[in-house]
């Protein structure tokens, strides 16, 4: 109220701030970029003992923090920088600590499948909650039910609309959508972004092996061009095991993609040696230079990341990304890390670009 009883029109104040550890700099880079602002300054570094030391750069007090910090490789290292972050936000002052962590390790250890073995996937959450954070926001789990594992919000995005819309521009006829049925439910909404079947591959897995066995793929693929789809791709054993299933089933041409691409060794030696077309993942992980090869497409999500980071500081809607405006989220993947395609007279900033692909989701999300 004002000194003449008067009441004063709400000032809103944009004060968040983007920081990561040293798992995926190159992404918090680009979401940082996506939403007009640079990343925050912090010190992360190993001493020679091996014990990590993080010191923000930055005055954080009373700020909405969002960390960007994916579990990947080495995956330990990740993990003990995220805790140790967050832990150096909250006796910051930080107002609000968001754990960003697009992939999420230890998600197949989700349940007690054998005599006397963790649940590792509720141990981090457990250590990620008692860090400090007060919000997680990730991408595609391994199992949805892993958001229960936590007692703080989780938001779940999903890279389902923006590999969809690759595949949509591709313009690739008399498809079908291949799964297992761990991925059923996200594999249908993409088969119907696409208006095309979906068809069911039953494996088994023998023990705690990186290796599975095809055993009947459920559905009718005979003649069609197939694009496997799944959440992760590690050793690439799996994906072999399919491809190799699909062409016993008559499939003309076969396509795969993930959400993340850890391909861990030897899954590149696979791909290259495969009649797989092409593989297509997303930079929830960094690829290294020397896993870069022709036949691996990299889409970025840093665009969808960035609009979902707006919209928990704003207090919007996230659902609405994948629901009322999920035409949006697919035309993120016509952004460029710094640039417009519509601007680009060469042409060469359209889907099939992997060289960063998304950018400013800012420009086009009516913020």
């Amino acid at each position: 109220m004002t000194a003449f009883g008067e009441r004063e029109a709400a000032v809103y104040a944009d004060q968040f701030e983007i920081y990561s550890g040293n798992a995926n700099r190159d992404l918090a880079r680009k979401i940082a970029h996506s939403v007009g602002m640079e990343p925050g300054q912090a010190e992360v570094f190993t001493f020679a003992n091996e014990n990590i030391f993080v010191r923000i750069l930055d005055n954080v007090r009373e700020k909405d923090v969002f960390l960007v910090q994916p579990t990947s490789r080495p995956v330990n290292q990740s993990i003990m920088e995220l805790l140790i972050m967050i832990d150096a936000f909250k006796r910051a002052s930080a107002g609000r600590i968001t754990a960003v962590v697009p992939y999420y390790a230890y998600g197949r250890s989700d349940k007690k499948d054998q005599p006397r073995v963790p649940i590792t996937a509720r141990l981090i959450a457990d250590m990620i909650t008692v860090a400090g954070a007060d919000r997680m926001l990730t991408m595609d789990l391994h199992q949805g039910q892993i958001q229960g594992f936590f007692n703080i919000p989780v938001d779940e995005l999903t890279a389902v609309h923006i590999l969809s819309r690759y595949f949509l521009d591709q313009k690739l006829d008399d498809c079908v959508v291949v799964t297992d049925l761990g991925f059923a439910k996200r594999a249908r909404q993409f088969a119907e972004l696409l208006d095309s079947p979906l068809a069911i591959v039953e494996k088994r897995r023998h023990g705690n092996l990186d290796r599975a066995e095809v055993i009947n793929v459920i559905g009718e693929v005979r003649g069609r061009r197939a694009i496997i789809v799944d959440d992760e791709i590690d050793t690439a054993g799996t994906l072999i095991e399919i491809t190799r299933a699909l062409e016993r089933e008559g499939v003309t041409e076969i396509h795969a993609c993930a959400t993340h691409g850890v391909l861990s060794d030897p899954a590149i030696e696979r791909i290259a040696a495969s009649n797989l077309a092409e593989v297509v993942v997303t930079d929830t992980i960094p690829l290294p230079p020397e896993k870069r090869i022709p036949r691996i497409k990299v889409l970025s999500v840093a665009p969808l990341i960035g609009e979902a980071i707006k919209r928990i500081h704003r207090g919007e809607s996230v659902g609405a990304l994948f629901g009322a405006e999920a035409a949006h989220t697919q035309e993120m993947l016509l952004w460029q890390d710094g640039l417009d395609p519509s601007d680009d007279d060469d042409g060469t900033g359209g889907p099939g670009d992997t060289d960063d692909v998304p950018l400013n989701a800012s420009a086009s999300a009516g913020a």
